[in-house]
């Protein structure tokens, strides 16, 4: 690495670790109330989970898009729309709440999934100018940011509900006022200071290693293939599918644990509370995260988060109705299993991603793990109704063991691409 792209590299992580910190509070209200939000208007549990699908489904467009944009005009236009959008959305469900309209809330909500999406994406910007064998580690540093906001974002619902009441509005509904100036800040950052962007600067850096010397008669320096070989592409589609897996577990789960605490005599401060430990727990980890897919191998530490999803759904349904502790912890260990999955998928997929196409690819990826946190999403609410917030979780539990073989189903031969 050159000492302009290592410079670079480090400016690009602070100003990301910066929006991060913002866009983690914007990211905290649809988890904490969005299902409690959408049954208060609604009035049916079976409909609870339809807040974190169409956030998650949201997510899914904004993925493409923002991969799209960043693959043409690179990193910084791409995350300043998608947070621009979580803004204008985390707005109009404020809007929603106070008009009482259920239609409109839906439509906000699927806007409010941009921010989720770009909360996501920043993590390949903290990789493109880092050399593969710390790529986990890099990945992290964007990702554990994200934690302050998203653990402070839960614990202000009461204060934020105080807010939303004086103003004529719905309680539920304060938490997003709070998203919204999180998520439009971090636009602003992004704008601001993320500049040069890291995704055309290591274009540009792989550009001039490749340019002929004057007067050096031998070979230019291999370029990236512009389409994955097939290791490469049998890499690819077994780090989607592993975080594809993981996204769907963690969503389920989540959704329906407020509901469930909810209907077994917990208050909402405590709920919040049960959200903001898995949330941290999704995001403070990320450093070990990446310390273990740079070390260990990326197929080593999804396998590891496989099993920890697998103890977190298990213990879920386990747990006594009126143990806040059990449950806090199965849902810190669910919060754990994810940043394994996400922080070794992604290092995999950054790994098999050719530069010529890798947001394009990053984009596509990530489309399909929001879809699979919409699907995971809106049928934890049908499978509450019918079975039980128990049978929720111990079968997103077996969904997650079932992704071990998976994960092993190709060689593992150290390729070209390093050690998956």
């Amino acid at each position: 690495m050159t000492a302009e792209a290592a410079a670079v590299a480090r400016r690009t992580v602070r100003v990301l670790v910066a929006a991060q910190v913002l866009a983690g509070v914007g990211l905290a209200a649809g988890i904490t109330v969005g299902a409690l939000l959408a049954e208060d208007m609604i009035g049916s549990t079976s409909s609870a989970g339809v807040p974190t699908a169409l956030f998650t489904a949201g997510s899914a467009g904004a993925a493409l898009l923002v991969g799209r944009v960043s693959q043409a005009h690179g990193r910084r236009p791409g995350l300043a729309a998608g947070y621009g959008v979580g803004a204008l959305g985390a707005a109009g469900v404020v809007a929603a709440a106070a008009l009482d309209s259920v239609a409109l809330l839906f439509v906000m909500l699927f806007l409010y999934g941009a921010g989720l999406a770009t909360n996501l994406q920043a993590r390949y910007a903290g990789a493109d100018l880092v050399a593969p064998a710390h790529r986990g580690r890099a990945v992290s540093t964007v990702l554990v940011a994200t934690t302050l906001g998203a653990v402070v974002g839960p614990n202000l619902v009461d204060a934020t509900g105080d807010v939303a009441e004086s103003l004529g509005v719905r309680a539920l509904a304060g938490p997003f006022m709070l998203a919204g100036i999180g998520y439009g800040l971090a636009a602003l950052a992004v704008v601001v200071l993320l500049r040069p962007d890291p995704l055309l600067l290591a274009r540009r850096l792989a550009r001039d290693a490749q340019a002929p010397v004057a007067g050096d008669d031998g070979p230019p320096a291999p370029a990236e293939p512009d389409r994955p070989d097939p290791q490469a592409a049998r890499t690819l589609r077994i780090a989607a599918a592993a975080m594809v897996v993981t996204q769907a577990v963690m969503a389920g789960i989540m959704t329906m644990t407020p509901i469930h605490m909810r209907d077994h005599g917990h208050g909402l401060s405590a709920a919040g509370l049960v959200i903001s430990i898995h949330v941290a727990a999704m995001y403070l980890p990320s450093p070990l995260s990446g310390y273990l897919a740079d070390r260990a191998g990326r197929r080593a530490t999804l396998a590891l988060g496989a099993a920890t999803l697998l103890a977190a759904g298990v213990l879920a349904a386990l747990a006594p109705t009126d143990s806040m502790v059990l449950l806090t912890v199965a849902l810190a260990l669910l919060g754990i299993g994810w940043s394994l999955g996400l922080v070794g998928g992604t290092a995999l997929v950054t790994d098999a991603a050719p530069l010529a196409t890798r947001a394009r690819t990053q984009g596509r990826v990530d489309l399909c793990v929001a879809l699979a946190g919409a699907a995971g999403g809106v049928s934890s609410g049908i499978v509450v109704d019918l079975s039980g917030y128990e049978t929720l979780s111990l079968l997103g539990g077996a969904l997650a063991l079932a992704m071990v073989p998976l994960l092993f189903a190709t060689s593992r031969r150290r390729t070209a691409l390093g050690r998956a």
